[in-house]
């Protein structure tokens, strides 16, 4: 009943159990490990205009943590996991501790004015709720309010999909924003070693298949290419060749 893909991951751990194995002289010898095909990875991002719609059906802290998500590229855990303390509105950064993220690195990024104000709100709710609780609270999501109020919130799973119901984009799923980050940096020109960076991401290949192309960059391409190669004429290289 697992999908193809959870079960290579087990394949891969076994493998590396019996090379262990092998290495210390345990294993008379290395058996051939076979893995299923897998399903292509999900190409699922959000436009701009779908991410402003999906973002006001949110309520204001969760605006924040998503608009986190759609800029930087950053997973679920890295942001719902945030304090306080990582957060200097003085110098403009949020920063990942090391340690913290999947891949164990750190990493220190600088706000947009948009986030710059989002994260000043949302520390002072924090500040707020504090006073009411009289306890300081370190975290930057804490739940505002229910029966879980003043503890770390971990997802959001029912408010996000009312959310993406009422726009019409069933199935939309929050890893999709790490996807639309890095598409919107390549877009913009975002040198790839920085884009990484920003992202976290360690593997360039990996990095690539996040780095989606739909036919709306490729209509734009083509337009760009009319733009640069237009002559004096007024008549594109591309449709010059075309006519002959």
């Amino acid at each position: 009943g697992l999908a193809n893909g959870s079960i290579n991951r087990e394949l891969s751990l076994l493998g590396t159990m019996l090379r262990l194995g092998y290495s210390r002289g345990k294993v008379a010898r290395l058996p051939i490990i076979h893995t299923l095909t897998e399903a292509a990875p999900r190409k699922g991002f959000f436009e701009e205009t779908q991410f402003h719609s999906l973002r006001q059906h949110l309520p204001e802290d969760l605006q924040v943590a998503v608009t986190i998500m759609y800029t930087f590229g950053w997973r679920l855990a890295e942001v719902m996991t945030l304090n306080l303390s990582q957060v200097d509105l003085e110098a403009g950064t949020l920063r990942l501790e090391p340690g913290t993220t999947k891949n164990r690195d750190g990493r220190v990024v600088y706000l947009t004015s948009e986030l710059k104000g989002l994260l000043a709100a949302q520390v002072e709710r924090v500040k707020t709720l504090s006073r009411k609780l009289h306890r300081v609270l370190p975290y930057l999501f804490p739940h505002l309010g229910g029966c879980y109020q003043g503890m770390r919130r971990r997802d959001f799973r029912k408010v996000w999909l009312s959310a993406c119901e009422k726009i019409g984009i069933v199935g939309a799923l929050k890893h999709d924003f790490r996807r639309t980050a890095v598409r919107n940096m390549e877009r913009c020109g975002v040198p790839r070693s920085v884009a990484m960076k920003v992202s976290g991401h360690k593997s360039e290949n990996v990095y690539r298949r996040y780095a989606i192309v739909c036919d709306t960059d490729i209509q734009e391409a083509t337009q760009r290419l009319m733009g640069t190669f237009a002559g004096t004429s007024g008549v594109s290289v591309l449709d010059a060749r075309a006519q002959v």
